[in-house]
């Protein structure tokens, strides 16, 4: 296959890159619905849902990824995807799976993160309040 008939597509988590290499054509969903980008599709930019995104390899293999949200970038044969969390599955019943562990595991962690935050408000708040008060 030559190369004008493959994209290097990057898939990139905020810590680390996800996947990276070549491939025929990725499917992805955003707010107006599914799409399929080929390499000779314009360029264009897209947010995306939480959803499935597939990317098929230059050998035809398909490979699955569970994204939360986040932004594809499309220009000439290169394809960026940053997203703000994502797995890799083998394939779409392990993927389920994969994405519950995973996602449920961030989602306590932020929950904890988000309780910390609101008790360091509190106390800064109660500091403050505490500095009005009139010295007797």
């Amino acid at each position: 296959m030559s190369d004008a008939q493959l994209m290097q597509v990057n898939v990139r988590l905020p810590t680390r890159l996800l996947f990276s290499g070549e491939a025929t054509k990725v499917a992805a969903e955003a707010d107006n619905g599914s799409f399929t980008m080929l390499p000779r599709h314009t360029d264009f930019v897209s947010a995306l849902l939480p959803s499935v995104l597939v990317i098929t390899d230059a050998q035809g293999q398909e490979r699955y990824f569970g994204i939360d949200q986040g932004l594809l970038v499309k220009h000439g044969y290169s394809v960026d995807i940053a997203v703000r969390r994502g797995v890799q599955g083998d394939d779409l019943d392990t993927l389920n799976d994969t994405i519950q562990a995973n996602f449920m595991e961030v989602d306590e962690d932020e929950r904890v993160a988000r309780t910390a935050l609101s008790k360091l408000e509190a106390g800064i708040v109660r500091r403050f309040s505490d500095l009005r008060k009139p010295l007797t």
